[in-house]
């Protein structure tokens, strides 16, 4: 008969003696977020405040984020980098606004300047959409061009 071999007790702790460590920011603090998750609550909060007047003709509509535009332009566009586009529906796909993160990010001054660019660029894609004017979509619209 062979002598058993000791057992080892499990590892509570690390080599150094520490215990396992909990996350670096609790849940239930602003900072625990993302910046990429706060930018598609500052376009959702857009979308929203837009489809409280427009709902019925932004019926179907996507909206979506993505972190930088596609490499090559599209034929309407001159010069600069877009900080959102829209795409019609075609072929049984329906009407897309896609605002572009990173640009709009870069040319915000600080969060509450990237909050009203936010909207703005939501405003602009959607009047686009319905081919009106951006100040008629949302009055309070700023045209800083």
């Amino acid at each position: 008969m062979r002598p058993s071999q000791p057992v080892q007790p499990v590892r509570r702790r690390d080599r150094r003696g520490r215990g396992l460590r909990g996350p670096l920011m609790p849940s239930t603090m602003p900072a625990f977020r993302t910046r990429a998750q706060r930018f598609d609550d500052l376009v959702l909060d857009a979308v929203d405040q837009l489809e409280r007047r427009w709902a019925r003709q932004l019926e179907g509509t996507e909206f979506a984020v993505e972190d930088v535009p596609p490499s090559h332009p599209a034929p309407w566009e001159r010069g600069g980098v877009p900080l959102g586009r829209y795409f019609p529906a075609d072929a049984g796909l329906p009407a897309r606004i896609v605002v572009y993160r990173r640009p709009v990010e870069a040319r915000a001054a600080d969060p509450a300047d990237l909050a009203d660019l936010v909207r703005d660029v939501v405003v602009e894609q959607v009047a686009h959409l319905l081919g009106r004017d951006p100040q008629d979509v949302d009055p309070t619209y700023r045209d800083e061009s």
